[in-house]
């Protein structure tokens, strides 16, 4: 209903009231003539500075709202912003406008509200702003390498397109560094929302010194003007050029072929390359949803709507375009995503919605969906690459937006906490524990992020990153002295002697850095990481073992004496069997050692022949670790026949072992004890299946931790008998200290027997006993735990890498025995052979 009533504000208002009462209803009026608006002459220059004065004929002590309708359905509400200032005071209130473009265009509205719960009382102004356009300019030539076949003049089509628009333009074609002949055009029919305005001109095919140029200039109903410019780049005769291929027209050498993006934005780009050669396409088209929500990011804060309302429209739209991941699958459509955030990143302070933040989280993981990986390898101009850049604006909208909660999105997890002073905070994010302990108070963030860090660039090829990235911001900005404990889940387990490092990424060296943060060992199934600052978190490790100077080294010339050596310990002992062997226990000792250096020699060739696991086959691998582990184990057990042997007699002095016994039981105790160890470890472990019965990359078996492994079928035996060796020998010297001076002893020849097994029982237990307790230090210290490890590993390597030796040195050469057996064989063949001499000179 419309009237036409001169009235008194206060008059309207108590009108309404009464009126109210009596309709038992609100009631909603508007109101002219109290408001009007004084607006610049139209149409208003393009890019001009001006002002909209509202004036009131009463001082309604309330601001007033001002509005812009674009279209029926959109009415924004104008604030103050990058381009728009609103000021008020009695009676007036003036809106400057800073820079006039298209977006200012439309009807204007100065409205005061006088409300209450029972009416709205409007009293409004409106007007209508035309703005003198101009226009974005795309210009092409037709064909884009123009090619003379002869020196006839050539026709070219210069063509100048625009979006479509409500302007009316005054199009001027012009010419430079040439004679053209040029023929305006009609404008071509609107399609897909763009104008095309061409002309014609006509080129000569002599080479010139400088390159024709076609120029078209639009005017505006301001005569103000925009132009674009273009080359005609002709191919003259005897020009290297690149033939047309599929959608791809002739193109002169050393240029670059241009095409429009089909449903997208942007251009197709094709390099012929100086030999007249095609290169790979380069292709910079942009999806048009992500293209608008990149304007629209750029515009939130010019002052047109709600700075709010804008940033949680933009945002749910740029969740679901990120969400149609197939959509954006390529480097230029991630590209135009991540300034979405960038642009957002510098324009908010605060982010207060709860559902914006929400559709923030859910956009920004989005991105790091694993089916857009491959669109995140491409080449970014500037110096930091794409994931940097999303690193750094992500922090950045992260740290202005209210978090309270935990929000766990597919890819990105956010948690807070209020930090309380002399408390500690700890947040969680994909389980990554972060413990923060500062002076100071407020809120403190941690952001979890998956795939990024496959994305960051990394210099350092030795590491690897083996855990998702961990950012911690803190409310307090200056921070006196910080303590953050990270506790990781690690991506793949870390491989025994691997090194970690705990690092962050530092801004300035574009690198990741340790400075600041340091190993603390590991945490469960992962390890825990201390730093003394806030950033990005994460951990790096090593692609191959530690590896120290010299060891191999050391282990190789030592099995290779050893090999030797137990070859000569052998034959020498073969040698001087029949001549040493004339007791009991002189059979039981010689029988061991044989069985002793012939198991340790077949092991140490093993590992000789597994030492380079990498120029092998699997099937050899696994049949070394078979006999590794069987001739290993072998060789202690027969340590232990020899002990036992010697403890029994010792205890049990006038019990004699017969030999068919002794030998029955050493070999079911010497290879048939490992060899069920082996068999039944081999099944348990399907089969001898690689990762779980042996490791390819060290052809040994597996250690996975304290009482995880196969390794441990090994190393509990060989503890086991190392212990009962050294307990035998003790109990033996004891024996011996007490024995009573009136106990008949049997023959010299067998005393002597006795002392001699016992001295080389004194003399090998301690060898096999130190170096495998040097070997349990090297099983169960990591390389990477510190000096204790290397020393033990350098400890192990020079005493178990020359056991052969040692073998030959206490067994053979140095026992009495058979040192003077093996001298008296050499002597008779000396003997033998002088005798013979002297026969064959009396003969002669």
């Amino acid at each position: 209903m419309a009237i036409a009533y001169e009235v008194n504000s206060e008059d309207l208002i108590n009108k309404s009231q009464i009126l109210t009462i009596f309709l038992n209803a609100s009631l909603h009026l508007e109101t002219t003539g109290f408001v009007y608006l004084r607006m610049p002459d139209n149409p208003v220059k393009y890019g001009d500075k001006q002002e909209l004065i509202c004036k009131s004929m009463q001082d309604f002590q309330i601001q007033p709202v001002w509005q812009l309708k674009k279209t029926e359905s959109k009415v924004f509400v104008i604030n103050n912003g990058r381009e728009a200032a609103v000021t008020s005071e009695p009676y007036t209130s003036k809106l400057s406008l800073k820079n006039i473009t298209e977006v200012w265009a439309g009807e204007y509205t100065c409205a005061y509200h006088q409300r209450s719960t029972s009416y709205d009382i409007a009293h409004k102004a409106s007007a209508v702003m035309d703005v003198a356009l101009l226009p974005i300019i795309h210009i092409t030539t037709v064909p884009s390498f123009p090619r003379c076949q002869s020196t006839d003049d050539l026709a070219v089509l210069g063509k100048c397109e625009i979006r479509e628009s409500i302007e009316s333009y005054t199009v001027k074609w012009t010419s430079q560094n040439t004679e053209a002949t040029i023929i305006p055009l009609k404008p071509d029919e609107p399609l897909e929302e763009t104008v095309g305005y061409t002309a014609q001109a006509v080129v000569g095919c002599h080479r010139m010194p400088h390159k024709p140029q076609l120029t078209c200039t639009f005017h505006n109903r301001h005569n103000q003007s925009r132009k674009a410019s273009v080359d005609i780049n002709i191919i003259y005769v005897g020009d290297k050029f690149c033939r047309a291929e599929g959608e791809w027209k002739e193109t002169k050498a050393g240029f670059t072929a241009v095409l429009k993006c089909k449903n997208t934005v942007g251009q197709r780009r094709r390099k012929c390359n100086d030999s007249a050669a095609w290169e790979e396409e380069v292709e910079v088209c942009v999806n048009v949803n992500v293209t608008n929500a990149l304007q629209q990011a750029s515009m939130v804060d010019i002052g047109v709507g709600l700075l709010d309302e804008n940033v949680a429209d933009l945002f749910s739209r740029f969740q679901n375009i990120t969400n149609e991941t197939e959509a954006i699958n390529t480097f230029s459509n991630v590209q135009a995503s991540v300034d979405v955030l960038v642009v957002l990143g510098y324009k908010l302070n605060s982010i207060n919605n709860d559902t914006t933040v929400d559709d923030l989280l859910d956009s920004s993981s989005n991105l790091m969906a694993k089916s857009l990986a491959k669109s995140w390898n491409g080449t970014v101009e500037g110096n930091l690459s794409l994931a940097e850049t999303y690193l750094g604006c992500f922090e950045k909208l992260i740290a202005a937006s209210n978090i309270t909660a935990n929000n766990r999105k597919t890819n990105i997890e956010v948690d807070s906490c209020n930090k309380e002073r002399g408390s500690i905070c700890t947040n969680t994010a994909f389980g990554v524990t972060v413990k923060f302990d500062s002076a100071d108070s407020g809120t403190v963030k941690t952001t979890g992020i998956k795939q990024l860090g496959k994305y960051l660039p990394q210099t350092d090829k030795k590491y690897k990153l083996n855990s998702i990235i961990v950012s911690t911001t803190a409310e307090t900005k200056q921070l006196d002295s910080v303590k953050v404990e990270i506790d990781f889940k690690l991506e793949h387990e870390r491989p025994r002697n691997v090194e970690i490092k705990c690092v962050y990424w530092d801004n300035t060296t574009r690198q990741w850095s340790e400075d600041g943060c340091e190993w603390s060992g590991p945490w469960g199934s992962g390890g825990r990481c201390i730093c003394s600052h806030l950033s990005s978190f994460a951990i790096l490790m090593a692609r191959e073992p530690i590896e120290l100077a010299g060891l191999s080294e050391i282990t190789f010339v030592g099995l290779s004496i050893s090999v030797m050596s137990l070859v000569i310990s052998l034959a020498i002992e073969f040698t001087v069997w029949s001549a040493v062997v004339k007791t009991n226990t002189l059979y039981l000792r010689h029988l061991a050692h044989v069985n002793i250096s012939l198991c340790l020699l077949l092991a140490d060739c093993c590992f000789l022949a597994s030492s380079k696991p990498q120029n092998i086959s699997e099937t050899m691998c696994k049949t070394l670790v078979v006999l590794k582990h069987f001739c290993y184990l072998s060789m202690f057990f027969w340590m232990l026949c020899l002990s036992s042997t010697l403890l029994h007699q010792a205890v049990f002095l006038f019990h004699i072992v017969s030999k068919k016994d002794y030998l029955r039981f050493s070999l079911i105790l010497g290879y048939a004890c490992p060899l069920i160890i082996v068999v039944l470890t081999f099944l348990l472990c399907n089969g001898g299946t690689e990762s779980l019965y042996y490791n390819s990359d060290t052809c040994w078996l597996v250690y996975n931790g304290l009482f995880k492994g196969s390794l441990h079928s090994f190393l509990v035996p060989v503890g086991i008998i190392v212990f009962l060796n050294v307990f035998s020998m003790l109990v033996v010297i004891m024996k011996l200290l007490d024995h009573p001076k009136s106990t008949e002893t049997r023959c010299e020849k067998e005393r002597m027997a006795a002392k001699t097994i016992m001295r080389t029982v004194i003399l090998l237990t301690p060898i096999f006993g130190v170096t495998w307790i040097f070997g349990f230090g090297v099983t169960f210290f990591d390389l990477s735990s510190g000096d204790l490890a290397s020393v033990a590993n350098y400890a192990f390597s020079l005493l178990n890498s020359f056991q052969g030796l040692f073998i030959l040195l206490t067994t053979c050469l140095g026992d009495t025995q058979t040192r003077e057996a093996l001298l008296n064989r050499f002597q008779k063949k000396v003997d033998s052979s002088i005798s013979e001499s002297s026969t064959k000179l009396d003969t002669t």
